[in-house]
């Protein structure tokens, strides 16, 4: 029968696809930490299933458009920040293995977010990264800046996409067809890879910064206007980093 440590340890270390026999095999244990113990992984086994089932629609555009060949998901972080660059991201994801948790970048945690950079780097078909910096949204604006991330970004994937899945954007001046979805970060798995892979990369980015360039508070704010930001611009002054058309009030 096994004592309640040596169950609890069995559980520990079996994978969660495999928990059905388990609960199978000790559900008919009465006492009462066993009952806990099973209690517990019926209660993990519900949330994975639900969240296969959440993933399989996250899936939906990337099978509607899978035989038009190679489909692409874009999006991009950084327009509201004070400084740094805004980032952009591209990604190709496989057709025959699905990625648990995939969402809107700014719905995870920061350990969640790192863990899925890591899987999608490790999974992905292709992945590309795109970036324009502060001199570059002062010069054009933030949003045609977004756009020349994205494009350096496609242009940086190692296959060409046939299709581009975005995130409620249309890129100017791209020669492959392009569909634009409202909150497309919590619809399409590839969109909620690249906003991942981007919001990861620049949130890195902004902590090597933080080091350069101390007592703005980087590592934290990531370059958004929180009171300590704006309080340290005031009496520093700007940075190299800074978006100068985006502080004009505080400077």
């Amino acid at each position: 029968m096994g004592s309640i440590t040596e169950i609890k340890s069995i559980f520990a270390h079996t994978n969660i696809e495999d928990y059905t026999l388990l609960i199978d095999e000790y559900d008919a244990d009465q006492r009462d930490g066993v009952k806990k113990i099973v209690a517990s992984a019926r209660k993990k086994l519900d949330a994975y299933n639900k969240e296969i089932e959440r993933t399989y629609k996250m899936y939906e555009y990337e099978r509607q458009y899978r035989d038009r060949g190679y489909v692409c998901g874009i999006d991009e972080v950084g327009r509201g920040p004070l400084a740094g660059p805004v980032v952009a991201a591209a990604v190709i994801l496989p057709v025959d293995h699905n990625i648990l948790y995939l969402n809107d970048s700014k719905q995870l945690s920061a350990k969640k977010r790192e863990q899925l950079y890591d899987e999608i780097m490790n999974k992905a078909v292709a992945v590309g990264v795109g970036m324009a910096n502060e001199n570059v949204i002062d010069e054009i604006n933030v949003l045609n800046a977004d756009y020349e991330a994205m494009k350096q970004a496609i242009s940086k994937l190692d296959i060409k996409p046939d299709i581009l899945l975005n995130d409620a954007v249309k890129i100017p001046g791209v020669d492959i067809d392009q569909v634009s979805i409202i909150k497309g970060d919590t619809l399409s798995a590839s969109i909620a890879a690249a906003s991942i892979i981007a919001k990861v990369t620049r949130d890195r980015l902004m902590i090597e910064y933080d080091d350069i360039y101390p007592g703005y508070g980087f590592a934290r704010n990531m370059g958004y206007g929180t009171s300590e930001h704006i309080d340290a611009l005031k009496k520093m002054g700007p940075c190299a980093i800074h978006r100068r058309t985006f502080i004009t009030h505080f400077v």
